[in-house]
């Protein structure tokens, strides 16, 4: 009689163990089959923005950014200056037309610590 009883609690504790690690994976299956069906793809962006690359030599930054897509990118380089005193510099924003290559350059008066370039696409519904 007790070992059908003990048997009987293993069973039970076994089969809660199974029940307890099967059940989140049950939802969150659930939860993928029924998301996929209601709810439709969003639309994947046309490509845009400038290719940029940059190089530091010394204390001088050049840029060039070239744009092959066909909506107008307003790009900036910024440059981080390593010494605490030296001024950093954010050059004027230039506009890169499609099919376009800007050179953008700017300084430091000794070492660059960190350049990077940022970009504003223009509105694809004007173009």
């Amino acid at each position: 009689m007790r070992a059908t009883r003990r048997r009987t609690c293993a069973l039970l504790a076994a089969s809660i163990a199974v029940a307890g690690l099967a059940a989140p994976v049950g939802i969150s299956m659930a939860g993928r089959m029924g998301a996929g069906a209601s709810t439709p793809a969003a639309p994947t962006p046309d490509p845009a923005g400038a290719e940029c690359r940059t190089s530091v030599r010394g204390s001088r930054v050049v840029a060039y950014c070239h744009n092959p897509y066909p909506y107008t990118d307003r790009v900036q380089l910024h440059t981080e200056c390593r010494r605490w005193w030296d001024i950093d510099a954010d050059a004027a924003p230039v506009e890169v037309g499609p099919g376009r290559t800007v050179r953008i350059d700017d300084r430091c008066w000794k070492e660059v610590g960190t350049v990077w370039v940022t970009h504003r696409v223009g509105d694809p519904s004007t173009a």
